[in-house]
């Protein structure tokens, strides 16, 4: 009789914890898609916001400025989660998102909302980084598979869905609309996190949090790595666009990159919990999948950017059939990541990567020997095939990277694969970006100049229907644009292939964790 009271009172505990544990993960959940949801929506509805606004000139930096935003401050935001816990960071970046996308609806100018879309951005960072590692606290490693497919398949609702929702909105309601339905999802999301999630006291100890939160902070450091990161990303955002890559602000803005490189160097060594500790790149395993995820980033840039062009200058589809072409890799990116745990259990982390990295390398070298103009068919089936090996490559190498590391850490082990994720997709913006420039200024008898490549592929395309000699050298330079790019994302994959074979341990050094 004595025991029957615990045994009840762990009974009733049980159902409640899985239902608390249930309402944080639908919190990361709308979170994650406030996030994912953020650029595909904003996409469709350009055209209103600038015949509204006006600003044609600078509107990229709709999306320059919220990239900018996140990428830089992922590291800043990883570093506080380890310090202060992961609640406090998430509601202030959930906050600081809705706040500035109630900014962005009421905004006057181009001016005012780019502004405003770097406060979304401030909060993006923290809620891309933040539900990442929130996803490995809660579940064990058996189990993290789960809570991680989940999250990718938000992703590609999201990217299905974004187009089409903004492209409602700005049809048959306002622009502004886009920014304001963030306000009742993320009012749920940030209920849902005060209420039910409560992270455990943990004592002190190797990967563990003390029971009082440390209240020492690397702002200096904080600062310079923002300092850095914005002025490095701003010089590859706007090089070959707003300026050529040799003039003096570009080369201004690259050599105040370096020396502020320099500088985040200095400070951080002398920093006693620095934003950027030097252990995430002395240890192996997160060196490598860093530099694995930083080269996904950049091969990553070839389908979203530049396949959709391919499609409707090449294959002449409409924009709706397009985006279809594209978005497939998204059907078949979380299927694979959620079946990665019957291979990487059986084989280990690193190799389920190597598997889905190199087939991933091969599918893009494919791409290229397509046939020309070909049917829309081909390069579908050639993206739902790539969405399948991205999903085997990079679930596993997150997995595997939290789960190398204790909680005091996790947040900021976390931050940094996301960071050069992000960073990867600017550079390879930036590089893939002058690689097809050049092809199409090439094959269109042009000195390289984009403006001048630009008038002819609007003159191009605004000539579809009588299809002449001209238009189809222009249908000839793109695809050719396009197949450069693709080699070089082929490029880009074998590179990660080479830096997991040869730097990363081929077992990653995994920590037991309770409920393993």
């Amino acid at each position: 009789m004595g025991d029957a009271r615990p045994v009840a009172r762990e009974s009733t505990r049980r159902p409640a914890e899985a239902h608390r544990r249930g309402a944080v993960v639908a919190a990361l959940m709308l979170a994650m898609a406030l996030a994912a949801l953020d650029s595909t929506i904003v996409a469709t509805a350009v055209p209103q916001i600038v015949g509204d606004l006006g600003g044609f000139s600078v509107f990229s930096w709709l999306f320059s400025g919220y990239l900018l935003a996140v990428t830089v401050t992922l590291p800043v935001y990883g570093k506080l989660s380890d310090t202060f816990g992961r609640k406090p960071v998430l509601v202030v970046g959930a906050a600081l998102f809705l706040l500035g996308s109630l900014l962005c609806a009421l905004a006057w100018n181009m001016g005012a909302l780019i502004a405003f879309r770097v406060v979304q951005g401030l909060g993006g960072g923290a809620l891309q980084g933040t539900v990442q590692t929130l996803a490995a606290d809660l579940y064990p490693l058996r189990e993290r598979p789960r809570i991680q497919a989940r999250l990718s398949t938000v992703w590609a609702v999201s990217a299905v869905a974004g187009p089409a929702v903004g492209g409602v909105l700005a049809a048959y309601a306002d622009w502004r609309w886009i920014f304001l339905v963030n306000l009742p999802v993320g009012a749920v999301a940030l209920w849902l996190i005060v209420r039910h999630l409560h992270e455990p006291q943990r004592e002190s100890g190797p990967g563990s949090v003390r029971s009082a939160p440390r209240a020492r902070v690397d702002w200096a450091g904080a600062l310079a790595v923002f300092a850095c990161g914005g002025t490095l990303l701003t010089a590859l955002v706007q090089g070959g666009v707003a300026w050529p890559w040799l003039s003096a602000p570009s080369l201004a803005l690259f050599g105040a990159g370096l020396a502020l490189a320099g500088l985040v160097v200095v400070v951080e060594r002398r920093a006693a919990e620095p934003v950027v500790p030097g252990w995430v790149w002395r240890r192996r395993t997160i060196a490598a999948v860093n530099l694995a995820l930083g080269a996904l980033g950049l091969l990553m840039v070839a389908p979203t950017v530049f396949l959709p062009t391919y499609a409707q200058a090449v294959l002449g589809l409409g924009p709706v059939a397009a985006g279809f072409v594209l978005s497939v890799w998204t059907l078949s990116w979380p299927v694979s990541a959620a079946l990665s745990q019957h291979v990487y259990r059986r084989v280990g982390f690193r190799d389920t990567a190597l598997l889905g990295i190199g087939a991933a390398a091969l599918i893009l070298l494919a791409f290229p020997f397509l046939p020309y103009p070909g049917a829309a068919w081909q390069p579908a089936l050639l993206m739902l095939l790539l969405g399948a090996a991205l999903g085997l490559f990079q679930l596993p190498l997150i997995v595997g990277v939290q789960s190398t590391v204790g909680w005091s850490e996790r947040g900021t082990a976390t931050a940094s694969v996301l960071f050069c994720r992000q960073t990867g997709q600017t550079v390879g913006a930036a590089v893939f970006g002058a690689v097809a420039n050049g092809v199409l200024a090439a094959r269109l008898g042009g000195a390289g100049d984009l403006d001048s490549v630009t008038r002819a592929l609007d003159a191009g395309t605004g000539e579809a229907g009588a299809a002449g000699t001209a238009h189809e050298a222009i249908r000839h330079a793109v695809a050719s644009a396009v197949h450069a790019v693709y080699l070089g994302a082929a490029c880009a994959a074998a590179l990660a292939f080479v830096v997991l074979l040869c730097v990363a341990p081929r077992r990653f050094p995994v920590l037991r964790e309770p409920g393993d």
